[in-house]
């Protein structure tokens, strides 16, 4: 995904009440943009529209139109299979095509921008999201150099997409006479290709690196990534061979990728990576709730106060929550979970915002979508929850 617009409107702490330009440009941004819509949002985005014209003599003809279309949004509709996505509403700026108030549904199109008013102003979740979707370096992402003798492409693989960082070429001898030349060429050709790769792709954290080609090239890299390593004292350089797999492709150009992913290999490494966080933090919550501690609640009213208490903060407080609960249209439920992830993060916690479209979102759902790990044991929360609503109930009787 794309910022479009003056250099100020691309800083985005410079985002306040007004709108955003957004260009998705490959198929993983409209997952991004359906995340980031939600209802009463205002969209404005290219639309065709059937428009039937009556002559002077009663007939009529019908013609598809190109325009731009204003809604204000009641639903959306993501096709992960497709990576399509339908934004529904109603029309609050009419033009010669449409009346105001008439419905129609939005297709979001790659490479066409669209502009994106939020109802309830850009918060610290908005802007989050948006965050997310604007980073290539995603989370979880993982590296892989896809080559041959003298061409090496660089690629980061994320769970949507894969995108080309770098290609680099360099030309090695291939006469037999001239062997250590060749051994040269394939040594210069690897201090290339490593060099490229740590510039492109953050190592910082330990990341799965494939490493395909055909024959031994890929292989000889990975030793070469080690001895490096252990040359330069380099702990970086030593933890991505570790974290290397090497597995064999048809070529070192980049439509060999496809038949890489299909390796059993492979297949095991992004499965892992996958929301990885994300599940072993779900895996932690059900162990402390099995072990009934008091560090492992779930449900908005017992996490709320645990939140106002502080014990979601340093040392080992995590906030888990899914992203279908910030789309309600009630504005001062969507303020209600922003202002608990705000306090869990100013109180240096961490604060996880779950995709219920995936298994660790699916599993936080069946809790009512918002769960706390708690830095100490409370161990009476939900039985004050429980007084309070007999008492709130006691008093609608009393009225």
């Amino acid at each position: 995904m794309q910022l479009v617009g003056s250099k100020s409107s691309q800083r985005l702490e410079e985002i306040g009440e007004g709108s955003v330009t957004l260009l998705p440009v490959d198929p993983e941004d409209m997952w991004h943009a359906n995340n980031l819509i939600g209802p009463e949002d205002v969209i404005k985005a290219h639309a065709i529209r059937k428009v039937v014209n009556e002559s002077k003599t009663g007939s009529t003809t019908s013609e598809r139109v190109h325009t731009n279309l204003t809604i204000r949004v009641t639903s959306t509709f993501f096709d992960p299979g497709s990576s399509q996505l339908h934004v529904s509403g109603t029309v609050i700026v009419e033009n010669s095509f449409v009346n105001l108030g008439q419905y129609h549904t939005l297709d979001l199109e790659l490479n066409r921008p669209f502009t994106l008013w939020k109802k309830y102003g850009w918060d610290s979740v908005a802007r989050e999201t948006l965050s997310d979707a604007l980073k290539q370096d995603k989370e979880g992402a993982v590296a892989a150099v896809v080559m041959q003798e003298g061409i090496s492409n660089i690629c980061l693989i994320t769970e949507y997409r894969t995108i080309l960082k770098q290609r680099v070429e360099s030309t090695i001898p291939k006469k037999r006479s001239a062997s250590s030349d060749q051994d040269s060429g394939m040594r210069r050709f690897f201090e290339k290709t490593l060099s490229t790769l740590i510039r492109s792709i953050d190592f910082a954290l330990p990341r799965p690196l494939l490493l395909a080609s055909p024959g031994f090239v890929a292989g000889d890299f990975k030793k070469y990534i080690s001895d490096e390593g252990m040359r330069r004292g380099d702990k970086t350089m030593l933890a991505m061979a570790k974290e290397a797999t090497v597995v064999h492709s048809s070529s070192g150009h980049l439509h060999s990728l496809n038949e890489i992913l299909k390796s059993p290999e492979v297949l095991a490494t992004m499965k892992d990576m996958k929301f990885s966080k994300e599940t072993r933090f779900m895996d932690d919550f059900f162990e402390r709730l099995r072990k009934d501690d008091g560090r492992a609640w779930y449900g908005v009213g017992p996490v709320e106060k645990a939140v106002r208490e502080g014990a979601v903060g340093r040392g080992g407080g995590v906030l888990l929550i899914n992203n279908s609960l910030f789309r309600s249209q009630d504005i001062a439920t969507r303020k209600r979970y922003v202002a608990m992830v705000d306090r869990v993060k100013e109180d240096g916690g961490e604060a996880r915002i779950l995709s219920s479209d995936h298994e660790s979102g699916q599993r936080l759902d069946a809790l009512g979508g918002i769960a706390a790990l708690l830095t100490y044991p409370i161990l009476d929360l939900d039985d004050e929850e429980e007084t309070h609503d007999a008492q709130v109930g006691e008093e609608n009787m009393i009225i």
